[in-house]
């Protein structure tokens, strides 16, 4: 089982209150940071959505709110309160923060020569992963995965053209799925996305047209298909090829996202079915054809991102009178196809996940160039995604099984703020890890893997800080932990701490300790060579000189050289006689009296 370490309310940083800071009592007071402060400033209000659940970042407080609140408890690590922008304070001497915001990587460049760099990094106590439930039911692998907002319910499409629909309050011990749909007969299911109020949701398959279910799987109707020989794509009612991608509006439950093969993305109106509100065509180098791969809005729903087959990523502002020119445009930003696009909540930070191997951390005020790159994540499939933790402290995303390297399929853990490997969790030797995420309100994480034969959705939680959702089930088993797997830990060092708590030695001499060790090495007896007493050299933990000295004066006596083996086996007939255990029992029938060989009187003589 993995050791999960929960954050420790006696840490350095002592619980505020959300009242302001006050610098000095009689004259000036500091209010909170506005939003949109730069990443590594808080703002003492966090951001939430529709259900109330905070995802933001936490509320100095946190700790208290997650004793007294279920609703309103927070999840993952918190971070240190920076100090607030605010004016020039002439009394104090110091000089606050004045002007725009900074951009991300000049923050990051500040943090790294300053002395947070020194401090030990907070523990990944919030991720859950201690235990671990596995939905089944697909014959190949999980494309696709949507969870509604009180996670009660989950939604699984897989390439075997099914989409299965799991209820945790309804579920037994069995985790079976209590409706399975199939949306297009022959069409592989590549996204699924709940509406903001979770009445309904989104099934995007391989097919031009997109449908719509209630909560309960009930078809509420389906979007048009476009006319294929129309060449202007604007002048088409809808798509003409495959989908790739969709996502509700994550404010309007009226708005739908969606992005094709036919190289558009489209804004639909669920009460009209029958044609599209708006037509996007991407920028291209050359007037051609190329798909689009991937899709997203932004948290507020007033921005919008698509990457093209082109390995570009494009971003559009959702104003009065835009087209299809795009407001940021990053040519040649992977070198294959986009698998994944998302947004932070802030709307300062997007991920791209690719084909080629890489996760990529983009500033949206600086889109030349990534402030940070994942290599040797592998991905062989158009559906993988990447994700921020409920607090968006933690960046997460999954790897695909290769053939040349077992480690098999993983979570990969990454800190936002230092941009390093947290923790690296593997889910299945032989399966690929595609859609992944975190649920801010039960505290769980899903992950949708499989291959050519069985598809799975694997939901990693904790007992001690998850809440319902695979809690609920009857089914409860630990996660087992694998070679593989990979957490950071906290050095702390105290030089002047009691023995017992003093660091241990390094693991170099741990190991040759254990080596001179003959218990724990299992190491072979060597054969004895030269003079010794009782078989062994040395064994009155003395020199040779020593026990020659001590065999003079007789303090040493070795009578085994001296005694007549014969009568030394006899000195047992006695009791072998009396209670016999082994060999004489066995002769008890045949021979049921011992005969000895007697010496010859010619050996007697010589002797």
């Amino acid at each position: 089982m993995v050791t999960i370490k929960r954050p420790n309310p006696n840490s350095r940083n002592p619980p505020l209150s959300d009242a302001s800071c006050e610098v000095d009592n009689d004259k000036e007071v500091i209010e909170p940071s506005p939003p949109g402060t730069p990443l590594g400033i808080d703002s003492t209000e966090p951001l939430s959505d529709d259900a109330g659940v905070l995802i933001g970042p936490p509320r100095p407080h946190s700790f208290q709110a997650e004793t007294e609140s279920d609703d309103d408890a927070m999840i993952g690590p918190t971070l240190p309160l920076p100090p607030l922008p605010g004016k020039y304070d002439k009394e104090a001497g110091e000089e606050m923060m004045v002007g725009p915001p900074r951009s991300l990587q000049a923050t990051l460049d500040d943090e790294s020569d300053s002395d947070l760099d020194d401090l030990p990094m907070e523990e990944s106590s919030g991720i859950p992963l201690s235990n671990e439930i596995v939905l089944k039911g697909h014959s190949r692998i999980v494309s696709a995965l949507a969870v509604d907002h009180s996670g009660s319910r989950v939604l699984s499409g897989s390439y075997d053209y099914t989409v299965r629909m799991y209820d945790f309050h309804g579920m037994t011990s069995k985790l079976q799925s209590f409706r399975q749909l199939e949306p297009y007969e022959g069409h592989q299911v590549r996204s699924l996305s709940w509406s903001p109020t979770s009445d309904r949701f989104l099934c995007v398959t391989g097919s031009a047209q997109a449908k719509i279910y209630d909560r309960d799987g009930l078809t509420l109707g389906e979007f048009i298909k476009g006319d294929m020989y129309i060449r202007d794509l604007k002048n088409t009612k809808g798509h003409i090829s495959g989908l790739t991608g969709g996502e509700w509006n994550p404010k309007s439950k009226e708005t739908i996202l969606t992005s094709s093969e036919d190289g558009s993305l489209r804004i639909w109106d669920i009460n009209d079915l029958k044609s599209q509100k708006q037509v996007i065509k991407p920028k291209l180098a050359r007037p051609m054809r190329i798909p689009v791969t991937a899709c997203a809005w932004d948290q507020e729903g007033k921005r919008i991102v698509g990457a093209a087959g082109d390995g570009s990523i494009q971003l559009w502002n959702i104003k009065p009178g835009w087209g299809s020119r795009p407001d940021l445009h990053v040519e040649k930003a992977h070198i294959d196809d986009v698998s994944g696009l998302k947004f932070s909540v802030d709307g300062l930070i997007l991920l791209s996940r690719s084909m080629d191997s890489t996760l990529k951390v983009w500033d949206l005020r600086q889109m030349r160039n990534p402030i940070k790159i994942f290599d040797n994540l592998p991905n062989h499939y158009p559906q993988t995604n990447a994700s921020f933790s409920p607090d968006e402290q933690l960046i997460f995303t999954g790897s695909s099984v290769e053939k040349e390297y077992t480690g098999g399929g993983m979570l990969f853990f990454y800190d936002r703020r230092k941009l390093e490997l947290v923790s690296r969790i593997v889910i299945s030797p032989h399966q690929s890890v595609v859609r992944c995420a975190w649920h801010s309100k039960i505290n769980q994480i899903f992950a949708t893997l499989g291959d050519k034969k069985e598809g799975e959705t694997h939901i990693l939680y904790d007992p001690s800080i998850s809440k319902r959702g695979a809690l609920v089930c009857a089914a409860r088993a630990p996660r087992k932990k694998s070679v593989d797997d990979y957490e950071v830990q906290p050095v702390i060092h105290n030089p002047h701490a009691l023995p017992l708590f003093r660091d241990q030695p390094s693991r170099k001499r741990q190991r040759e300790k254990i080596l001179t060790d003959p218990m724990k090495s299992h190491k072979p007896e060597v054969p004895v060579t030269g003079p010794g007493f009782g078989g062994r050299v040395g064994t009155t933990k003395g020199s040779l000189l020593t026990q020659y000295l001590m065999k003079q004066g007789g303090l040493i006596k070795e009578t085994w050289m001296e005694e007549d083996p014969r009568e030394a086996i006899l000195k047992y007939a006695d009791v072998a006689a009396k209670d016999p255990v082994y060999i004489a029992p066995a002769y008890a029938e045949t021979q049921p009296k011992p005969v000895f060989a007697e010496p010859d009187k010619e050996d007697e003589k010589k002797s």
